[in-house]
């Protein structure tokens, strides 16, 4: 696999999904005339094995869309819906951000500037690689990258030392598999693929979420939860676990710390009290309870959901902890993933190159950006954004417009498509896409680590994140070769790891002649974890030095108002966050926003399936169709998709779910609390 393939106009090559999800794929491109005409699935990737989901299968269409972004443009008029935009050069482009950004150093210094961006392209020297050697450069302010997986991360190290989990490929030898608050079929379908292999050999599927989704309706045994409470529900498990003599107590006195605490702890947590708790019926809890306890291998997969709650690190931490009491990690394809990225870690410190960075700048968290747009005592006068689109994305969403509003804010972003936040910027510059770039990328779920090299040529005049930092530290004379580092140098220095010898044979050149490699990781068991003690910690002493309980917990959601219902703007089908919902192809397989509410909620409100509805609170309202039925229990709604402005079936901003979901930090990580949101819903009456 070399860089010619850009200059070979037909065949076949390979790639690597650069989406945000835990699968990585392996892919195939075919190409003809030199445009990419259909992607499919690699046969040979040993985890995917050819499958692909539908976003990636149509990828062409937002490769082609004809409203991919071709050249850099300067906005006209006042910023927001219809905004307008002019045409203008590269060299005017740059010329006019670096400008603005020299004057604001010098008048109110480097932390006036803030760079937002998530990993809407999970290539690693884009996104963490150029990027943050610039802006450690610039001394700017620093973002907290804490909108996905932060509070679960957290809560799940305090438990196990780290993303440390199960091999996926050894899952199809586990017994019972339980999906805990992860929507798979859409987000996780290769787990899928392994589960019913597992299935055919005897497994059974249990799935426990707040919605009856896809996964929902193909598990064996669904379970209905209250939003906020799987804590809890764990905690039932471990009472009846320790009641009924089911735990492994040598593998507790021999990897655990804790457990004689825990067992005591969880006398409270009785069925009764679980039930009232949960919504899980007594029966319910001890069947789930008993098919755990004697059932092996088992194995969690413990979804991204759960942590999106005030409790989501505690939640995370909890449901961490019952593999621990059954002994699971010594059977092969048992115990549980939360993420597995920490097997995979490059050398941080090498690609982001945080000795940059002269004096410590201020930190703001992703999910307050409408606070610190609008709230900062020292004010944020620029803001760069790039792989990402926070105006559609983050939490407060109506807080956020109103931040990127403000006329003495100049902002820049960097994307494929005009999107809701590039509508309020004064420059917008196009972005290639990962077929375009060279870069590495490593999943957070299975093993292996890829290399991308550019298959097509850029896009009209669309530069990729690397190459335009390097452009603008020239312009603002930044002279360190860092800045000056070409791709394959940024992708060496990465995975030069001494610290991590599962990637000891992972290299750039070994990448080259093979593009996907598997990292030498070693088992967990025997051996020691990174945490304090070494050992699995039932008890921590490290939460409890910091002002957390030492013992996994049930804590309540706090108020949210006196709102009759729980609001889960979960994801759907087609899009990926806001990915793909700009594009006409896959707003079409997905239809239309809808209400997912309980029969009986519908009736009381006069309200049947198919017509609309208000939903609203104190930070915003949507408009969306309610699809009523058994897949929610009373007083939850959910939603699905982050729907474009311009998307929503004609319908609009009028489905920007995220203009209700609140912008509290959760109880670590500073993670987002998108799920512990409260609303009322009446009927929508024109």
């Amino acid at each position: 696999m070399h860089s010619s393939m850009i200059e070979q106009e037909n065949g076949i090559f390979p790639a690597v999904c650069s989406l945000d999800c835990p699968d990585q794929c392996g892919l195939l491109l075919h190409k003809e005339a030199g445009k990419i005409v259909k992607i499919e699935g690699d046969p040979n990737h040993p985890v995917t094995q050819g499958a692909i989901c539908n976003k990636v299968r149509n990828m062409t269409a937002r490769l082609y869309d004809d409203k991919r972004l071709q050249y850099p443009m300067k906005r006209v008029g006042p910023k927001g819906e219809g905004s307008r935009f002019e045409r203008i050069s590269w060299e005017e482009a740059i010329a006019t951000i670096t400008t603005r950004w020299k004057k604001l150093i010098a008048e109110e210094g480097a932390e006036s500037i803030l760079p937002y961006s998530f990993y809407g392209n999970m290539g690693r020297i884009g996104t963490e690689g150029m990027d943050r050697r610039f802006f450690n450069r610039m001394g700017a302010s620093r973002l907290l990258y804490s909108i996905c997986e932060a509070a679960g991360t957290e809560g799940y190290k305090y438990t196990m030392g780290g993303s440390f989990g199960t091999d996926p490929e050894d899952t199809v030898h586990a017994k019972l598999i339980i999906m805990w608050g992860i929507n798979a079929v859409s987000t996780n379908m290769h787990q899928v693929m392994l589960a019913e292999k597992a299935r055919k050999n005897g497994a059974q599927i249990v799935v426990i979420d707040a919605h009856r989704n896809q996964t929902g309706r193909w598990a064996d045994w669904f379970i209905p939860i209250m939003p906020g409470t799987d804590a809890a529900l764990a905690l039932g498990i471990m009472h009846i676990l320790f009641a009924e003599d089911s735990v492994d107590e040598a593998f507790l006195r021999q990897y655990t710390v804790g457990h004689e605490e825990l067992r005591e702890h969880v006398r409270q947590y009785e069925p009764s009290v679980v039930s009232a708790i949960t919504g899980v019926p007594v029966e319910d809890l001890y069947r789930l309870a008993r098919l755990y306890g004697q059932t092996s291998p088992s194995f969690i997969r413990i979804g991204n959901g759960i942590q999106h709650h005030d409790n989501g690190g505690m939640c995370v931490r909890t449901i961490a902890c019952l593999p621990a009491l059954t002994g699971q990690w010594l059977q092969r394809g048992g115990g549980a993933i939360k993420g597995n990225g920490a097997y995979l870690e490059h050398n941080i410190p090498a690609l982001q190159r945080p000795d940059l960075r002269v004096k410590e700048a201020r930190q703001i968290n992703m999910n307050l950006l409408g606070s610190a747009l609008l709230e900062l005592d020292l004010p944020i006068r620029s803001l760069y954004v790039y792989n990402s689109n926070p105006a559609l994305v983050a939490p407060h969403a109506n807080k956020v417009r109103e931040g990127l509003q403000r006329d003495d804010l100049f902002t820049v972003v960097h994307d494929l498509f005009l999107t809701e936040t590039a509508k309020y910027a004064d420059i917008v510059l196009p972005a290639t896409s990962s077929f375009e770039n060279t870069d590495f990328y490593r999943s957070y779920w299975h093993h292996y680590v890829h290399l991308q090299l550019p298959v097509t040529r850029p896009y009209g005049e669309s530069k990729a994140n690397v190459d335009v930092f390097r452009l603008l530290a020239a312009e603002m004379g930044y002279e360190d070769e860092a800045l000056q580092d070409s791709d394959a140098d940024l992708v060496r220095q990465a995975l030069d790891h001494p610290g991590n010898p599962a990637l000891a044979n992972i290299t750039y050149e070994n990448l080259l002649e093979n593009q996907f490699m598997k990292a030498e990781v070693k088992p967990l068991f025997p051996g020691e974890l990174r945490t304090p003690s070494g050992k699995i910690e039932l008890f921590s002493r490290e939460m409890a030095e910091k002002g957390y309980p030492a013992l996994p917990t049930y804590i309540p959601l706090p108020d949210d108002g006196d709102l009759p219902f729980l609001f889960i703007p979960a994801p759907n089908h087609n899009f990926l966050n806001s990915t793909f919902a700009h594009n006409e192809k896959h707003v079409r397989m997905e239809k239309t926003p809808k209400l997912h509410m309980n029969e009986a909620d519908a009736a009381s409100l006069g309200v049947a399936s198919g017509e609309m509805v208000r939903v609203w609170n104190a930070r915003g309202e949507c408009e969306l169709t309610v699809a009523a039925g058994s897949d929610v229990l009373p007083g939850v709604v959910v939603s699905q998709g982050l729907w474009a402005d311009s998307s929503a079936s004609g319908n609009g901003s009028k489905a920007l779910v995220n203009a209700l979901t609140p912008d509290r930090v959760a109880d670590m990580g500073g993670g987002a609390t998108f799920f512990s949101g409260r609303v009322r819903v009446e009927k929508l009456r024109k």
